[in-house]
């Protein structure tokens, strides 16, 4: 096994921990600083239209200066925007943090790209799915132990905390290997990215699907709160649940095909929004968001399907293309979801539940069907 992937593996653990902290308490600290619904629908919409314009560069840059200088800059602006967060005196600062912090999502495309090319013997899917799962089981013990900080000492201790975290998680990244670099050939010039069909198709099909699975997410906290009465502890423990099923869905499913994996993870965010929209008890919100798992396995295995419909000199770009695609969910999926629990708190997760259902029937017929890895090529170019 790649030595570098091992710090890979440490630094995403560490960072798990500290996100998960944080990451689904956002809307009560917001509304602790004064937001309502509405406002807390836009305000995580700008992090969301934050995270999406920073992809397309971040992957066009690691395929032309490097991934390793990629993945240590988005470390440093994550330790940096989180202490804004934890020292921000009121709303104004701590959104300016928060926006920072959704800059940070550039990561995704270089560390792709970094993970799939020291994969080694192991598939693209294996490869992605079990880094994501190093990520998912920090999320386990994150979740938990914010809601303790939060109920005990406040929710903005829970953003200091995370800081120191992500302290230690970057020196993880600072011992990563530079990668080659792959150069086009002038002999072989390849289809470009916006001429290729299928890669286009795929993107379309990603965008609708996350966009189903993301919309029950963002409120789901709070709902569980305002309706069924939760505590902040009961909820942090439900995230560690759901980190939990991260890690143990993402590395089930990613044995499977790509494309099957990809549907069957749909099938476990559909029955997390049925369960949240139907059923009552503290048992069946814990068996949701276990279920929720498939939503990371679920980005993972679309990505995954992406390598073999580009070439190996493309791929940063592709990748950053695609994640920009699905950083769009992340802007609207709050706005219309702020909207609907502002009207009518559960309205969200039936909506969600029958737009699942229609997208996995999409899946079925339209995701590529005849997928063959590539291995890397001969890289030519260190960093």
């Amino acid at each position: 096994m790649n030595p570098s992937l091992i710090w890979i593996a440490a630094a995403l653990f560490t960072w798990g921990i500290g996100e998960g902290m944080f990451y689904m308490f956002q809307p009560f600290y917001l509304t602790e600083l004064g937001a309502n619904p509405v406002t807390i629908g836009y305000i995580l919409g700008g992090a969301g239209l934050a995270m999406m314009i920073a992809h397309v560069p971040a992957g066009y840059l690691s395929d032309r200066i490097g991934r390793r200088p990629m993945l240590i800059t988005a470390w440093i602006f994550g330790v940096t925007s989180t202490w804004i967060m934890a020292l921000a005196p009121s709303l104004p600062f701590f959104v300016a943090g928060l926006l920072l912090y959704g800059v940070t999502a550039f990561v995704s495309s270089p560390l792709n790209s970094y993970i799939t090319t020291a994969r080694g013997s192991w598939s693209v899917g294996r490869a992605l799915t079990l880094s994501s799962a190093t990520f998912n089981l920090g999320m386990v013990l994150g979740p938990f132990t914010g809601g303790w900080i939060g109920q005990h000492y406040g929710l903005r201790s829970v953003y200091f905390v995370a800081g120191v975290l992500f302290l230690f998680s970057s020196g993880f990244v600072f011992l990563i290997a530079p990668q080659a670099r792959e150069r086009h050939d002038p002999t072989a010039p390849g289809t470009g990215l916006l001429n290729n069909r299928r890669y286009l198709g795929f993107l379309a099909l990603g965008w609708v699907v996350v966009l189903a699975m993301y919309l029950p997410q963002p409120f789901t906290p709070k709902f569980l709160q305002d309706v069924r009465g939760l505590s902040l502890e009961q909820i942090g423990l439900l995230g560690a649940i759901g980190g939990l099923g991260n890690t143990v869905i993402t590395f089930l499913i990613g044995f499977f095909d790509a494309r099957l994996g990809f549907i069957l993870s749909q099938v476990s965010v559909g029955l997390y929004s049925g369960i949240i929209w139907k059923m009552n008890g503290y048992g069946w919100f814990a068996s949701a968001y276990f279920l929720l798992g498939g939503y990371r396995a679920a980005r993972s295995l679309f990505m995954a399907q992406i390598r073999p419909l580009v070439k190996q000199s493309q791929m940063g770009l592709a990748y950053g293309i695609a994640e920009s695609v699905l950083g769009f969910t992340s802007i609207i999926a709050p706005v219309i979801a702020g909207f609907l629990y502002q009207q009518d708190k559960g309205s969200i997760f039936p909506l969600a539940f029958f737009s699942i259902l229609t997208v996995i029937m999409i899946s079925f017929f339209f995701a590529p069907r005849s997928i063959h890895e590539e291995l890397p090529l001969r890289p030519e170019t260190m960093e």
